[in-house]
């Protein structure tokens, strides 16, 4: 990719306008924050339009018909109703959503094995929102894999929002044979180990896939790194249905994910379809919230990412 990569853009929206959403949201509240989304709807649309044509290119696709402007407008007001509602999430103010729970007795097996848990989410939806877990299963510690210099704004919004969720983060950023080894040190404190299985980064190892209609290339290190630790897989899928509304799914996907090294391309393969059919199935059931705003199914083209905060950057 040529440095146009979202990987290598800075953050969407920059450091003060994320902290200047943050203190309106948490001194004037969620509603008076939320009439903000309106003028920050109409100037992604208006003026950025890479992303609306990604918009429309991929509504397109989940939607089986021409999207129409309100169609990209809808889209983008959720991924910016999702950004905003990171800061209760992440402060903890679960009592201003309405969160309902499918599945949560798959992850409470995987943890229950003892052997901690990789947690695998994607941009679909917002995966802050599994932090109302916290109520369910307040044992649990939950870290995640970030790459905190891509992020330095988000992971500083997340340090003063959340000291103690930030002073976990695994580091993306640093050798790749550091991050096995804190994910390892994790799961054997039977932790819930966090990270996003959708984009790959610049390097990585990838196959394809198909999804929604046309082949994508899917990162292979959240699958090689579930079979070097012989830990439970568990997809989260964090869907926003409008107001305060949430639906949070869990599913198992694996209690000892091993892959065979005689059949190591097969075996990867197999495992990125399946992870792939359960995403277009969500995609499908809440097609307005996917928050990857580039061609996804074009691997040679740099994509161009719109908002990008808070990506946990998957190992090389």
């Amino acid at each position: 990719m040529n440095d146009t990569a979202w990987n290598r853009r800075r953050e969407g929206g920059g450091r003060f306008a994320i902290w200047l959403i943050r203190g309106i949201a948490l001194v004037f509240g969620r509603a008076p924050a939320r009439l903000l989304l309106v003028p920050i709807t109409a100037y992604f649309l208006a003026r950025r339009g890479a992303e609306r044509r990604a918009s429309r290119a991929y509504l397109a696709r989940v939607l089986d018909r021409p999207p129409s402007l309100w169609d990209s407008a809808r889209h983008i007001h959720t991924f910016a109703s999702t950004i905003l509602d990171r800061v209760f999430l992440l402060s903890e103010q679960f009592r201003r959503f309405q969160v309902r729970s499918h599945g949560l007795e798959h992850l409470n097996r995987a943890l229950d094995l003892g052997r901690g848990a990789l947690l695998l989410g994607s941009h679909l939806g917002s995966f802050e929102v599994l932090r109302v877990l916290s109520l369910e299963r307040p044992d649990v510690q939950v870290r995640v894999v970030l790459d905190v210099g891509h992020n330095a704004a988000v992971t500083t919004l997340l340090g003063a929002l959340n000291p103690s969720l930030a002073a976990g983060v695994i580091d993306a950023g640093q050798d790749g044979t550091a991050i096995v080894f804190a994910i390892r040190d994790a799961v054997g404190q039977n932790a819930l180990v966090t990270l996003l299985a959708d984009r790959a980064r610049e390097g990585e190892g990838t196959v394809p896939a198909q999804f929604l209609g046309d082949a994508a290339s899917f990162p292979t290190s959240p699958w090689l790194i579930a079979s070097a630790l012989g830990v439970p897989v568990v997809l989260c899928f964090g869907l926003y249905r409008g107001r305060n509304r949430y639906d949070l799914h869990f599913e198992l996907f694996s209690e000892h994910l091993r892959i065979d090294r005689r059949d190591r391309a097969g075996a990867l393969a197999e495992l990125v379809q399946r992870y792939a059919d359960r995403l277009s199935h969500h995609a499908r059931s809440a097609p307005y919230n996917w928050f990857n705003f580039y061609d996804f199914w074009q691997g040679d083209r740099a994509p161009v990412a719109a908002a990008d905060a808070g990506d946990g950057r998957v190992l090389r």
